[in-house]
């Protein structure tokens, strides 16, 4: 994952609500299947690894999430130990072929989450996070995004 999608992902999380911090994990975890496929068919075996590897950690974020006091989370949780089991077969075997059927899965859900998400009027659950304003300065070609400080006590609460 580069430098920017991380910067990216790191502000969508400290602007969400529970539902949208769901909707993010699924996009990470997409977003490392891409990578490990990216890395299959350079033939680095070590990046392939490595993203599904940080996929399975995001797997592992999705299963602790859930709330069992519903009875979906037990269907989820059997999709995620699938896709768990798919990723393992991936890593061990060297194929690619397994990733399809998790990103498939995974696509679906992560639709499902985000039709939620967009219906979910909660606050975010992070307060007092740095506040982003992008557009105030550009240069040619490009959009800097700047940022207001807001206190050494950003993110916590006295």
């Amino acid at each position: 994952m580069t430098k920017e999608m991380k910067q990216q992902f790191t502000l969508k999380i400290t602007r969400a609500n529970k539902s949208q911090l769901v909707v993010i994990l699924y996009e990470m975890l997409l977003t490392y299947l891409d990578e490990a496929q990216s890395a299959h068919e350079k033939n680095d075996r070590a990046e392939f690894r490595d993203g599904i590897r940080k996929g399975r950690a995001c797997l592992r974020e999705l299963m602790a999430s859930l709330h069992y006091e519903y009875e979906i989370a037990f269907r989820l949780l059997q999709l995620y130990l699938y896709a768990d089991r798919e990723l393992t077969r991936a890593e061990i075997h060297n194929s690619k072929e397994e990733l399809s059927h998790v990103r498939t899965v995974m696509r679906k859900l992560h639709d499902a989450y985000e039709t939620v998400s967009s219906q979910d009027t909660s606050a975010p659950i992070m307060e007092n996070t740095q506040a982003v304003y992008a557009g105030l300065t550009y240069g040619k070609g490009n959009l800097n995004v700047s940022l207001a400080d807001q206190g050494s006590s950003r993110g916590f609460r006295a």
